[in-house]
């Protein structure tokens, strides 16, 4: 059992180090993510991994309990709303109001093992006909790079592709490697993955015209999240699109984004007067 002094150490360095808000009464999760973490750096219990982050040099011991307790769940084409609304809605809006020679820029912030912008890769293949050649960019990034090495291989058990993977799509973009499959490289080069924090500057990434931000905003406090959201703003091209988890709103943290009319967490900037894309 951990004990007060050590969870509250926890707590600390999370918040400083990814953003993370680990709540009180959370001792069960930190508990069950962190074990085998002290296992594998040789430490018989989290006191003892708390006293070895706390020694200098601990970069090694640092980034494995980073990546243990921000790596979330993900799975293909998860939460069917946002990309249908990608198919009929933003990337309708988008190709009428860009020139053929402007490429689309999507950026999947938190992309964990790849499924989203793999996804969204995939609707892009199955629209080319109306892309008519105009060159698409996805960016994913993730703080882990562990996570990330799993997301730049493309290959996902027979579980994780049962999620979410329509049978025709998983036939059609993907092959049977032994008990794993393996998504084509046309789709897997379609996606550049980076190693990014939310908590630091990511300006240099540039301009995008749709930002995919979801499931992680929750896990910060409301400082965190005003901070990243007005940073993202200034990512966003002014006609560009922000999607959030479907238990996630802008809507009482920052004025920088407004909901799109009769779409469910998908945001406009609210810079931009009379807009209604609603019925484009």
């Amino acid at each position: 059992m951990i004990s007060p002094a050590d969870y509250e150490f926890f707590q600390r360095f999370l918040k400083q180090r990814s953003g993370l808000v680990l709540a009180d009464g959370k001792q069960y999760l930190l508990e069950a993510r962190l074990t085998p973490i002290a296992n594998t750096f040789g430490v018989q219990s989290l006191t003892a991994l708390a006293q070895r982050l706390r020694q200098p040099g601990a970069h090694t011991i640092e980034e494995a309990i980073v990546d243990a307790m921000t790596t979330n769940e993900s799975s293909f084409f998860r939460d069917k709303t946002p990309f249908d609304a990608f198919k009929t809605l933003m990337l309708p809006t988008l190709m009428k109001s860009r020139p053929m020679t402007q490429p689309l820029r999507i950026w999947c912030a938190a992309a964990s093992s790849g499924q989203e912008p793999y996804s969204l890769a995939i609707l892009l293949r199955e629209a080319s006909a109306a892309l008519a050649g105009r060159k698409v960019e996805i960016i994913g990034t993730d703080i882990s790079e562990e996570i990330l090495k799993r997301a730049r291989s493309g290959i996902y058990s027979q579980f994780e592709v049962q999620r979410g993977m329509p049978v025709q799509m998983l036939v059609k973009y993907f092959k049977k490697q032994g008990e794993n499959w393996e998504i084509n490289p046309d789709i897997r080069h379609m996606v550049h993955f980076r190693t990014l924090n939310l908590l630091n500057n990511f300006s240099a990434l540039g301009s995008f015209d749709i930002i995919f931000c979801r499931n992680v905003l929750i896990y910060f406090d409301m400082q965190t999240k005003l901070d990243i959201l007005e940073r993202m703003a200034k990512n966003l091209r002014p006609d560009g699109f922000l999607v959030l988890g479907g238990a996630e709103t802008v809507v009482g943290v920052t004025s920088a984004f407004a909901p799109v009319p009769q779409q469910r967490s998908i945001y406009s900037l609210s810079a931009v007067p009379g807009r209604n894309v609603a019925a484009a």
